[in-house]
Order: structure tokens, then C-alpha cells, then sequence
């Protein structure tokens, strides 16, 4: 600063006195640029902070939103049966019908998750008791009927003297327009989440389209923005579900990605237009087709389809977490389970079934209480064998019991359901 003093002193007086305003002027807007730029920074910072305070307290309501939604929903539910009548029956393809059911008092329908069922107590024509079975939603929630798309099970031709389905074949071939059924309220842990963002591949073969197309519905029709991709597979076009409806939504929706697989195509089947791919449903296609395997997959069809795409999906990379599938039936996939270590200085435990008057002890090797029952000869009634229907619920007289999976609905209190539960202890069952 000394020197440049000097140097306006050896300047004559007016055009020192110019450059030293102009100096101060120089350092002024200096400053008032730092100024302006610190002014400017706070208030970036502010806005940034208010509007990542938005987005918490956004976050926060959605969530409190579907807490909510899923209280009110719990309790609108019926405990029980109710009547339904069957308000349309709709032949979709070759055995395969779909039944529009609304309800019989009028009243409003609760909101269900997609992928879960209904539980039915069919009258049975020549039966004893009631029928239980369980059949997925085909459709997302309707303020006015549910629906359900049942296949006709025929007996298997290279299994001599396996019967054809009771319950379905009571749908499809006597059920009719007009008639009335109990059902138990929506319910099972088979289901997606539409409020993730996480893009999804839904995955079925035959009828077990019908919960893909309850997820499917539910995320275009919510207008959520994920990713889905649609593979069904099928013999040819005589079996196929929901055709018009899927080319509509593919036709339609630009995150719905349609892929519908034809293993034998008929002549009159034409690829492009009937079906994408002369081919079954592979992990190896969606390798081809999917952009990673960074999605979650949503599984149903039969048991060996599923073990084959649920094994290939390990292969490939993906983990357990991101893999769910529907478990109906003693065919239908489980999760693979730890291996069984028998403890030799473990006490023994005993299983008696009170009403048969057969006692044995049990064998850690088996997979469930009725495992049991049917190796000793004792008939229980039994449906899902996944811990779904409640029609193997069978009273405890004394004991305790574990369960290998979580069941679709609790259990009565002291009773148990006896296809996926083990003993604890000396166990004593009304069977």
C-alpha cells in the first residue's frame, strides 16, 4: 500500500486523486461482491435445507398414510364368513372360468392387498363337510365385487387313480349366476408393496397369472411410475388368460413391458401378435430381455416352474430377499430349509392322535404334524398344505407346538394347523 502511495505522489495531483478513487471504488465493489455471493450462499443453503425438510415431512406423511390405511383396512375385515353371491361368471379359456362375486348384504367391499386370497367353504354336493380351499384375487381392489379365475384341475392321465379338483370342478361345472358362498375375508403374505419404487418382474405360468394380474392392475391403475415386466407362459393361446386385457395395458402403459411365452404354438397362434416368444418362461429370456436382475420377482404357477426359475434367479445372481412366490398346494416351491441336525441326547417326543387312538413318536425328519398323520393312516382334512386355508386346524388336547412358516392367519387359541407346524413337546391332538 506504501509503495503504491509513492507512486500516486509522483502523479500530478488530479490524476492521482483519479486513481485513487478508482482504487477505493475497485475495493468496494469487491467487497460488495463477497457480500452479495456470502448473501447469496446463506440463502441457497436455506432454501436447500426447507426443501429437504418438505421431502422428510412428506416421507413422513406417506408413511403415516399407509400405517393408516393398513389399520383401517385390518379392521374393516370381517372375522368369519360372509355370503357373496356370484354375480357374473366369465368363461376366459378352455377350463379356465373367472367369478365375479359381490356381496350378498350390500355392504362395502375392504380394500385387500394384491397377491393375497380368498378362503371358501364350498357345500359340496356328496360330502360330509364343508370343502376349504383358497383361490388368489385376479383383480386389484373394486368398491363392489371381488373377483377370483379358477382353472378346472383334471386327474393327472400318468397318476392312476389321483381324482380330479373337488373345489374347482364344483366352480367351474355347478356354480352358476345367482349362487351363494362363504368366504373368509382377504388374507396371506404373498403380496406387493405399491408403495415401493423398486421396478418388478411378475412371473407366472397357467392360472397362476391370476395374483400377476391383481399387481399388475394395482400399480397401472394407481398410476405408479415403476417398471413392470410381464412373463406368462403358456401351452398356446387356448390356454391363455386376460389376453385382451394385457395387449391393452402393454398397448396403453409404456412402464408395462409384456413378454407372453407359447411352448407349442398352434397353427393358428401368430408371434408378434398372440405371443412373443415360441419358447417357456426362462431366467435365460429375462437375461436377454431384463436391462440387470436388480428388480424384485413376484413367482406363481406350478411347482416345478417355480423351482426351476427360483433356482436359475440364484444362479443368476439375485438375492433371496428380492424373490417371492405363492405357496399353494404340497408341489408349489418352498424355501430352501437348514438341514435337519439330530440331537441323540434329545428326549423323544411323543404324538398321540386323541380320536384314532394311535400313538408314535415323532421324527425330527418330517416336515409337519400332518407329515405324520398321513404315514400313520389318519385322514386330516388338509387343503393349501402352506399354512394358507385353516381346513387342517386341528384341536390341542395337551402340548405345544412350532411352526416352520408363518401361517397365513393365526390359529384358534389351543389349536393348531397341522401341515406346517412340528411338535415342542409331547403332543395330544383331537385326531
Amino acid at each position: 500500500m506504501q509503495s503504491i502511495i509513492e507512486k500516486l505522489s509522483s502523479i500530478s495531483g488530479g490524476n492521482a486523486a483519479l486513481a485513487f478513487g478508482w482504487i477505493l471504488l475497485g475495493a468496494l465493489l469487491i467487497k460488495l461482491a463477497l457480500m452479495l455471493y456470502s448473501s447469496l450462499r446463506a440463502v441457497f443453503f436455506e432454501r436447500e435445507q426447507r426443501l429437504l425438510a418438505r421431502e422428510r415431512l412428506k416421507l413422513m406423511v406417506k408413511t403415516a398414510a399407509a400405517q393408516l390405511h393398513d389399520t383401517v383396512q385390518s379392521k374393516a375385515l370381517w372375522n368369519g364368513i360372509r355370503k357373496f353371491q356370484i354375480s357374473k361368471k366369465l368363461k376366459e379359456c378352455e377350463d379356465v372360468y373367472s367369478f365375479y362375486l359381490t356381496p350378498h348384504d350390500g355392504k362395502s367391499l375392504p380394500a385387500f392387498k394384491p397377491g393375497q386370497y380368498l378362503t371358501f367353504q364350498l357345500d359340496v354336493p356328496g360330502r360330509d363337510k364343508p370343502v376349504v380351499r383358497c383361490y388368489s384375487l385376479s383383480d386389484c381392489h373394486r368398491t363392489d365385487f371381488y373377483r377370483v379365475t379358477i382353472k378346472k384341475a383334471l386327474a393327472p392321465k400318468d397318476v392312476p387313480g389321483v381324482p380330479h379338483g373337488i373345489a374347482s370342478h364344483h366352480f367351474c361345472d355347478t356354480l352358476k349366476e345367482g349362487d351363494i358362498l362363504n368366504v373368509k375375508a382377504p388374507s396371506g403374505h404373498f403380496f406387493l408393496d405399491v408403495n415401493k419404487p423398486t421396478p418388478v418382474v411378475l412371473i407366472s405360468g397357467g392360472v397362476g397369472i391370476t395374483p400377476m394380474l391383481s399387481m399388475a392392475n394395482a400399480l397401472l391403475e394407481g398410476r405408479f411410475k415403476r417398471d413392470i415386466w410381464f412373463f406368462f407362459g403358456a401351452r398356446n393361446g387356448d390356454e391363455q388368460i386376460q389376453k385382451e386385457h394385457l395387449q391393452m395395458l402393454a398397448a396403453k402403459r409404456e412402464n408395462f413391458h409384456l413378454h407372453i411365452c407359447y411352448s407349442k404354438p398352434s397353427p393358428s397362434d401368430q408371434l408378434g401378435k398372440d405371443y412373443h416368444h415360441a419358447e417357456r418362461v426362462s431366467v435365460g429370456l429375462m437375461k436377454q430381455l431384463l436391462p440387470s436382475n436388480n428388480f424384485e420377482y413376484y413367482l406363481c404357477g406350478p411347482g416345478a416352474f417355480m423351482k426351476t426359475i427360483t433356482d436359475d434367479l440364484e444362479a443368476w445372481g439375485v438375492p433371496d430377499s428380492q424373490v417371492f412366490f405363492e405357496a399353494f398346494g404340497p408341489a408349489t416351491v418352498k424355501k430352501a430349509a437348514p438341514k435337519v441336525t439330530i440331537d441323540a441326547s434329545a428326549p423323544v417326543l411323543q404324538v398321540t392322535f386323541g380320536r384314532s387312538g394311535k400313538v408314535s413318536a415323532w421324527n425330527p425328519l418330517l416336515g409337519s404334524v400332518l407329515d405324520l398323520a398321513d404315514q400313520l393312516g389318519i385322514k386330516i382334512e388338509s387343503g393349501c398344505r402352506a399354512g394358507n386355508c385353516g381346513s387342517c386346524l386341528v384341536a390341542i388336547k395337551s402340548g405345544d407346538v412350532d411352526y416352520t412358516i408363518q401361517p397365513g392367519q393365526a390359529p384358534e387359541s389351543g389349536s393348531c394347523l397341522t401341515c406346517i407346524c412340528k411338535p415342542k413337546s409331547d403332543l395330544v391332538l383331537d385326531a
